[in-house]
């Protein structure tokens, strides 16, 4: 059987390029539960929440804030104290390098930001955590942070709204990361004394020392559908326990069906509901 061989005699054809129309970055997004495509600024005026599903996207504080405080006026506190690489640490790069990318990508100082407005005309102080800042993880100035902001709802008589987005306690700052927990604790019962309200909004995820400690001491603690909210993920648990987990495992749906949750909100709802409960504590 003879075989016949093909050469090109030219080196292909050559498209000009010039009046290709590139879509800009960011100008879509695909929803990561369902696969839907909307576009950005469909998907921010429906408060980053999936147009097809209801899935609610990661958001940060400026989001947040946005959709809480009334005309997104807000006095932002304590923006002086920045992390420090205190230990020298270092992994796959020096955390000091760390710290410095951080803060140039997300224009922030840390993974916490206070601030204090008014949400259905009464003044509250909100500090959220920011998932894009070294994936909200909880080091000192999270918790210092956090600390001023109780000393100032406690001098001020103004509720406090905490919101929680972490994937725990920053490793790269050690046993100075641990004592966050123990920290915050502790003035928060110092808020509690003061008869001031605590409200505890988790989303997805809070993992880690930050469920361990402030995320889950509010005297109302309210989640996000479809949040995951434990101390150590899923995978870990199950290779602890050496058995499968009952579906939606950690979800906040499976937490409020076993008590650890008071109520899950909707976005939508969100300022509705936190300036109702607001209104339980103080008249």
């Amino acid at each position: 059987m003879s075989s016949t061989w093909f050469r090109r005699s030219k080196q292909g054809i050559l498209t000009s390029t010039k009046e290709k129309k590139e879509t800009p970055d960011g100008l879509w997004h695909k929803c990561p539960e369902c696969k839907a495509t909307s576009t950005s600024q469909e998907l921010a005026d429906n408060m980053y929440v999936c147009l097809h599903c209801g899935y609610h996207n990661r958001s940060n504080a400026v989001e947040y804030f946005d959709i809480l405080f009334d005309n997104n006026e807000f006095e932002t506190l304590f923006e002086g104290i920045v992390p420090k690489d205190m230990l020298n640490f270092m992994d796959m790069k020096p955390y000091s390098s760390r710290l410095e990318e951080a803060q140039r990508v997300t224009h922030l100082t840390d993974a916490m930001t206070v601030g204090v407005g008014k949400i259905n005309e009464r003044q509250a102080v909100i500090a959220c955590m920011n998932f894009n800042f070294i994936g909200g993880s909880m080091g000192s100035v999270v918790g210092e942070k956090i600390s001023r902001a109780i000393d100032f709802c406690v001098t001020n008589k103004l509720p406090l709204i905490i919101i929680s987005k972490s994937g725990g306690a920053r490793m790269m700052e050690s046993a100075f990361s641990l004592m966050q927990m123990a920290k915050t604790a502790a003035k928060l019962t110092r808020l509690a004394k003061a008869g001031m309200p605590y409200i505890s909004f988790l989303t997805d995820p809070t993992t880690g020392g930050v469920t361990a400690s402030y995320a889950m001491l509010g005297d109302i603690n309210i989640a996000e559908p479809n949040a995951l909210i434990a101390f150590a993920g899923p995978r870990v648990v199950k290779e602890t326990i050496k058995k499968d987990l009952p579906a939606g495992f950690q979800k906040s749906e499976f937490l409020l069906e076993h008590g650890f949750l008071d109520f899950i909100v909707n976005r939508k709802e969100l300022k509705h509901k936190i300036a109702t409960a607001i209104e339980w504590f103080i008249k």
